[in-house]
Order: structure tokens, then sequence, then C-alpha cells
């Protein structure tokens, strides 16, 4: 009986109990398809990350034996469409039935249920052994709960899995250790070396221009210098620990021109394509405090964890409750367009441009510059959330739409009316210049409100608040700055509205 099996791109894992055994009669379909790189606008080296990390996997595992059928992007025989690719494989195969590993976007797995309902195949669907949660875990915790509070998901994850635990107590005495994780990285600080493995890729990037792929950003082709291997992994993940963990919960939040990652693992590309199982970087990094408690203070460790125990299976979890209908969430109804500095990093706001620099020449960003920078202007400029959805899906080299969306439409832009957050997560220059170095050397004074180059982020903030009040006032995290707004006499109030009025009409200019 001949069998295919369905490999998705961001299905990576070398460990999954499909490899337990050897069998002729099974053959591993992979494709690389205009499905999958025209579903929205991708940077360029988000696209040859995933080509280069699908092409390693299926090198790796026919080294240990397996049969594999990949179609490059330019092959002859690729229909670069999901659909037909497997047909066709099916067919010349002589296959008898096919199976899948359940995807993790949604649209992938309608894809996949209705071709299971129209092949003539049968077909069997199977975990992709990745995550520390299936898809129905988070419904059965929060089920007949009046609220989905992270907090206390996280702590019946750590609790669940035995994870900086001391019995039944949280190691160290706290479950979370975020008031210690929020300082401004020190002038005087040396900014920390960053791991990189550089690779000439410009073969497969000729690849994708021919086909007339369309892509943002930029990439030096010569030296691309993004992890895709199992080996690579395993070398940034030993990085990282040894040499960026110890300071990574202090300085989690904090963003400087000096460095365009400080002490960030990057690890994230590296698991949402499941090259490492999150499971075995929360063993790691747990097992490496654990023999160095003397040199690494537990905030750090702890910061980490809960970003992939905590925060990550969250986001999963939050995606699979409420899809379809979280992509339409639209709670503020905003519909402005994103301004065009986006996709040039061209703004004399420094912190935009920086950010924005970062996103298109690394297609990275770290969650600060993504919630409190680009979020938060996009947010306080009243964008669009699809339009915003849509830019970060497709700029980040990790952004895979279960951990995009929600974090987007939810944390960001507060589409869904505090699903996900408690309040949004707006702020005018003040936490800018508190977080950053950008401020000092600004074309907009940002201690200015209003007059000629008074940063925008003040007056939008003051103008976001005034246009949600109905929405937004009854917060109780939102009480005391609503205090302060009507406590402003009306002439400071029209004047900080006329000034973000000027700002809205001329958001291209800024």
């Amino acid at each position: 009986m001949k069998k295919v099996r369905l490999i998705l791109g961001d299905q990576l894992n070398q460990h999954h109990s499909w490899f337990n055994e050897i069998d002729d009669d099974i053959i591993y379909a992979m494709f690389e398809m205009r499905q999958e790189t025209d579903y929205v606008k991708h940077h360029i080296q988000k696209v040859v990350a995933f080509f280069l990390a699908m092409r390693a996997f299926r090198e790796d595992m026919e080294e240990k034996g397996h049969k594999f059928i990949y179609y490059e992007l330019d092959a002859n025989e690729n229909q670069q469409d999901l659909k037909k690719n497997l047909e066709q494989v099916m067919k010349n195969y002589e296959a008898d039935s096919w199976e899948y590993l359940l995807p993790d976007e949604y649209r992938l797995d309608e894809q996949l249920r209705e071709m299971e309902s129209e092949f003539s195949w049968s077909c069997q669907s199977f975990d992709t052994e990745h995550f520390y949660t299936s898809r129905d875990d988070f419904s059965d915790f929060f089920e007949g709960k009046s609220s989905f509070l992270m907090e206390n998901f996280y702590r019946h994850m750590r609790k669940a899995e035995d994870v900086l635990m001391d019995g039944s107590q949280p190691m160290g005495g706290e479950w979370n250790y975020d008031a210690e994780n929020r300082k401004k990285f020190p002038k005087k600080e040396s900014v920390p070396e960053t791991y990189e493995i550089k690779k000439d890729v410009q073969e497969i990037v000729n690849i994708i221009e021919s086909a007339g792929v369309d892509t943002m950003g930029t990439i030096d082709a010569s030296d691309f210098v993004w992890p895709v291997t199992r080996a690579e992994g395993e070398e940034s993940l030993r990085f990282f620990l040894e040499n960026l963990l110890s300071q990574f919960g202090t300085y989690q939040d904090a963003m400087t021109e000096r460095s365009d990652f400080l002490f960030h693992s990057r690890l994230s590309f590296l698991m949402n394509s499941k090259i490492l199982s999150p499971r075995e970087i929360v063993e790691q990094t747990e097992s490496y405090y654990l023999d160095h408690k003397d040199e690494i203070d537990i905030s750090n460790v702890e910061g980490f964890i809960r970003q992939i125990l905590g925060w990550r299976e969250y986001m999963r979890g939050i995606y699979w409750h409420h899809m379809p209908d979280y992509g339409d969430y639209n709670f503020f109804e905003h519909n402005r367009s994103l301004p065009n500095f986006y996709w040039t990093a061209d703004t004399q706001m420094n912190c935009m441009h920086h950010a924005l620099r970062n996103s298109l020449e690394n297609a990275y960003a770290h969650h600060i510059q993504r919630l409190m920078i680009t979020g938060n202007f996009a947010l306080l400029a009243g964008i669009n959330p699809s339009e915003v959805d849509a830019w970060y899906l497709g700029v980040y080299i990790d952004a895979i739409e279960w951990v995009e969306m929600p974090n987007t439409r939810g944390m960001s832009q507060f589409a869904d009316g505090g699903i996900v957050a408690t309040k949004p997560y707006v702020s005018s220059a003040n936490y800018i210049n508190k977080m950053s170095d950008h401020c000092k050397d600004c074309y907009y004074d940002h201690k200015k409100k209003v007059g000629e180059k008074a940063c925008p982020f003040n007056s939008l903030y003051w103008n976001f608040l005034a246009e949600n009040e109905e929405k937004l006032s009854n917060n109780f995290r939102m009480g005391m700055m609503y205090n302060i707004w009507n406590r402003y006499d009306e002439e400071k109030q029209q004047d900080l509205l006329s000034q973000a009025k000027k700002y809205l009409e001329n958001l291209n200019e800024l």
C-alpha cells in the first residue's frame, strides 16, 4: 500500500514520530509554491529562509533514508497550488492514501479539509507533535471563565509541565518577574555580540525574482545570516544561553540605535518552522539556569520562558478559539491606510525610522518595537487593522498567521475589544524616551505636545483617547489618563486635537 505524506513549509520537525521508521512505500511530498509566496506580500528574507529550511530538511531526512518528492519553485511540474500538486503526486506515485500534519493556519486547515472531501483517496491527519498543547486545550481550560487572562493560563502551564517549579510553588517565590524586565539600556553598557551564520543565497534569490514573486524589504544575498537548519538552530540556542540569557529579561523591553537585537534570542523563526521545539528550548534554558544560578538572575530566565511556555501557547489558543471571526474584528472601526513609510522607513520620527529600518533590512524587530513603536503608531493613527495584519504577517521572518494575528489584531491594535489585552497598548513620546535612545536625535521634540516639531505621538495619543472615550472611559486601566484629559481646559484640549488632525491629514509626510 503506497502512501503520500504531505509536509508544509512550517512543519520541519525532524523528531516527529512519522520518521521513527523507514518505509519505502511512504513518500513525503513538499512544495515551494506561489500559493504560499503570494497570499500576502512577504519579506524577501522570509521567503528565502523558508525555502532554504525546507530544502535542508528534505536533504537531512533523505540522508536518513526517507523518500521525498520535492517541487522547487521553478520546477516544470510545479503547478503552484497545493491541491493540484498533491493530486499530481498521488497519481504519478500510484498512491492508495495520503496523510497530513494538522496545519497551524486556518486558511490551510480549510483547504486541506476540502481536499479530504474532494479526493477519492483515503486520508488521515496527525498532530505536528510540536506544541505543548492541542488546539482544544486552551478552550477547555477557559471554559466557563469570564475572561481569557494569560497569567492564569501561564501558571497552569508552569504547574502542568513542572517548569521553574519548587514543588507546588514557583521557583524564586514569584510567578512573574515582568516588573523587573523593563529597564532602559545604559549608555555605557557594551552591546552584546550577534550570532550569525553567513551564507550565499544568490541562487535562490535569483529563482524567486525570476518567478516574479512580489516581495518587500532588502537582502544581502552574499551574506544571509539567519539559521535555517537543525544544526544551525542548535548552535543558535547554545549561543543565546551562553551569551545573552543572563541579561535577556533585564533589557527585553529596551531599544537602542546601537543594536538591532540586543539580548533577544531570535529563535522564533526556528520554532515557528518547527526546526526547534518549544519544549527543548524551555528544557535547555531551565537546565542551563540551574547549572549557572550564581551567574543568572531568575528574572531573566522566567521572562524568556514566559514568552514560550506562556505567551506563545496562549496566542495559539486564542487564534484557534476565535477563528475565523477573529480576522474581522475592528473594535475601533479604524479605516485609514498604512502610511507609505512602513515600506520605506523614510520618516522623520526617529523611533519609527529605526523600527521600520530594522524590519525592512533584517525581517525582524523585537516585541517592544512591534508593540510600542510601529503598532502603537498604527493604533493612534487609526489604521485599518487588516492592513496592519497584512504588513506584520509579511515583513517578519517569524510571522505565521496563528501567532501574528492575535499579537497584532489583539495585543497591538486592540481590534478584538479586549480579548487578549486588558487595555490598548498606546503611549505618548514619554514612554518611548524612557525605553530608548531614539528621542535625543529626533527631528521632533518628544517634550512638545503642540506646535512646530511637536512629537506626533503626543497629540495623536490624546486624540485617540478623546475619539474613543465612550468605548474606553470605563476601562479600569485607562481611568487615570481620562482624569488627566478631563482636567485639561477646553483650549488645551482643542490645541491637542487640532495638532493631531494636522498630522492625521498628512501621515505620509511625518
